[in-house]
């Protein structure tokens, strides 16, 4: 998620299938979501949930819901977004060319609108969310299924999986090692708020060294290199029992 230590485009948006606002294929700003879970999903998740469990039930145990954590840099939160209130701060995040370079969302401000209602009406596999610290509007956050994801599909997912992918916003946030402490203390949020979660995990573009040194500093190892259709990701994985160790 480009010139950071997961600064601008840590943990790039999904690369499983081609955003419909993005120009030509290939590039890396699909949108992960489909928003439909497709029948297999589907099946998945009544095996993970039990027998009768909607499939627009809580998916990631209320992430509006986990509040405030304390870090080296202070506190941080993930707020789940508001489009009437977010738009136009996601939107100029996005035209940012370190954002853009891998989200791929640059434009007008329908192209941002469409990937953020795409999960906020969908059913509830995605959540995206501002992060704060101090209060300070600085980063932006999706918080996923990964096992409910297309990505499911191109490695070993386990039941609840989740993943991350993030940029950070504020060009002076960036480069003060920021991205490393707040992966780590958003692993640790899930991990702690999500106990049937034994595995979060991202899949950056394997070009993105900035980004690789921030996972591996927040505690995630590499795990696989994985071809994904727009582009070759490292899967990076922090595991609940290496939790201590990494």
């Amino acid at each position: 998620m480009p010139p950071t230590d997961a600064g601008a485009a840590t943990g790039q948006a999904p690369a499983t299938a081609p955003h419909p606002s993005a120009t030509g294929a290939g590039t890396d700003g699909e949108d992960t979501l489909d928003l439909r879970l497709p029948d297999d999903f589907v099946t998945r998740l009544g095996e993970t949930t039990g027998a009768g469990t909607p499939a627009t039930a809580d998916l990631l145990d209320g992430v509006g819901d986990w509040g405030p954590t304390l870090t080296p840099a202070g506190a941080f939160q993930l707020v789940p977004v508001r489009l009437e209130r977010d738009l136009p701060l996601i939107c100029r995040w996005m035209n940012d060319p370190a954002v853009a370079e891998f989200w791929q969302l640059a434009g007008e401000r329908e192209v941002t609108e469409t990937h953020l209602l795409a999960q906020l009406d969908g059913d509830g596999r995605s959540v995206p969310c501002i992060g704060l610290l101090e209060g300070t509007p600085m980063s932006y956050w999706e918080i996923y299924r990964a096992d409910l994801d297309p990505l499911a599909r191109y490695y070993p997912a386990r039941p609840h999986d989740t993943g991350i992918h993030l940029f950070i916003g504020g060009v002076a946030d960036r480069g003060r090692g920021l991205g490393g402490t707040l992966l780590k203390a958003v692993a640790d949020l899930v991990l702690d708020q999500r106990l049937t979660c034994a595995r979060v995990l991202a899949e950056p573009d394997l070009r993105n060294a900035p980004s690789l040194a921030a996972f591996l500093s927040a505690g995630f190892r590499f795990a696989a290199e994985v071809d994904l259709p727009a582009k070759r990701a490292a899967l990076m994985i922090r595991d609940r029992s290496l939790r201590d160790l990494l």
